[in-house]
């Protein structure tokens, strides 16, 4: 009998997430200098995915980056720009996948060529799981364009598409070439995309950093009214904070059941499922969590008067309406989210509630009638605020 052979290595991963306007404007190097940074011996292949969406804002973007490649044709090759829609429908349809796998294959893209995607978060979460399996891993720069995708769903390491009705069932953990945040999309955003992508800093605020939380209440009219100044601060610091948990909290490719950035989202998957995706994901994150913040109080993690402070900032962030028109959904059917959790998280329920403001506590069970009072709960004291208003 031979003996096992065991090996073992490590290997270190890095990239930076940078911040800029008018990213493909020919007066600013940024996105030429990365790629040159990359690899400076000639120029990059470069395939572009673009957003669908982004074309009503920005009808002339596709010429944009044609005339930077040409102008920074030492560092750049283009090939291609593939669109496709915006929203969950990039991640529901699985062709919107093979045709950037086909595009990979028809153009030669290869290991040290570059996919860059500009758009939303689930166009990046497509396209980054199109690249990550065509040859093993192409290398991808993103450029996300909504306030959710550049403070959270873009930051990251992960990759996927919805399969079997289920958010994200197929999907690879890639480490990105780089991040660029061009705050000058955000400033076409509409006021629903605006508003949605708060719910992610909200989320890590109520988890990681009561300064924060401080901040976005300091800032909530600012915020809703759409001042520049205090988005760019909010997606910075919830970057930021979701970067930091990614890098040095001991799990970046999430081997354990521990997911604290999934704060509210176990109910936020089920309800878009729900709603046919028609509820945008920040949307659901916001409901998600303010079910979490009622069930919290519920079980004594939080007091009435946190419980309130925090429902309160996210009708002063613009929620209102989203907490009004989910009220027909089935608590019976919303609960089943909480076993569909239980599978992606590999089979052992872990789910984070907030423990006061800035701290948290992981759970492995939850108490189904507690959780249906609060959603009961929540929905009353949602339209009682309606009547009120």
């Amino acid at each position: 009998m031979r003996k096992a052979i065991e090996n073992s290595f490590e290997v270190r991963y890095s990239y930076t997430l940078h911040f800029t306007r008018h990213v493909f404007d020919v007066g600013n190097p940024l996105f030429s200098d990365l790629i040159g940074a990359y690899k400076p011996a000639g120029p990059v292949k470069l395939l572009f995915v673009l957003d669908s969406g982004i074309r009503a804002h920005h009808p002339d973007l596709k010429q944009k980056i044609q005339a930077y490649c040409q102008h920074f044709d030492n560092h750049l090759q283009f090939t291609s720009i593939i669109e496709v829609p915006g929203g969950e429908t990039a991640k529901n349809d699985p062709l919107h996948a093979e045709k950037v796998l086909k595009e990979i294959n028809d153009l030669g893209i290869c290991r040290h060529s570059v996919v860059v995607a500009v758009g939303g978060g689930a166009v990046i979460d497509m396209a980054g799981y199109a690249a990550s399996t065509a040859h093993r891993g192409v290398q991808m720069i993103r450029i996300p364009t909504t306030v959710l995708a550049q403070n959270d769903a873009a930051v990251g390491v992960k990759n996927g598409i919805n399969y079997f009705g289920k958010k994200n069932f197929v999907g690879t953990f890639a480490v990105p070439l780089a991040i660029i945040n061009d705050s000058h999309f955000l400033t076409t955003l509409d006021k629903r995309d605006w508003i949605a992508g708060m719910a992610e800093a909200l989320k890590v605020a109520l988890i990681k950093d009561p300064e924060f939380f401080e901040l976005l209440e300091d800032h909530a009219d600012r915020l809703r009214e759409r001042d520049m100044g205090a988005m760019e601060e909010l997606v910075f610091r919830c970057a930021r904070l979701h970067m930091e948990h990614i890098g040095r909290g001991g799990d970046p490719f999430e081997r354990g059941s521990a997911r604290p950035l999934d704060f509210g989202h176990w109910a936020a998957h089920k309800l878009e499922q729900l709603t046919g995706y028609e509820l945008r994901h920040g949307e659901a994150v916001a409901l998600g969590m303010a079910l979490d913040v009622h069930y919290s109080c519920h079980i004594g993690l939080i007091s009435r008067e946190e419980q309130d402070r925090i429902l309160r900032l996210l009708h002063r962030l613009g929620f209102s309406e989203v907490l009004e028109a989910q009220n027909n959904i089935s608590d019976e059917d919303l609960l089943a989210g909480i076993e569909e959790f239980r599978e992606h998280l590999g089979g052992t329920l872990c789910i984070t509630l907030p423990e006061g403001i800035g701290n948290k506590v992981e759970v492995d069970s939850i108490d189904r009638d507690l959780m249906k009072a609060a959603f009961k709960e929540l929905f009353l004291q949602t339209a009682q605020n309606n009547t009120k208003g």
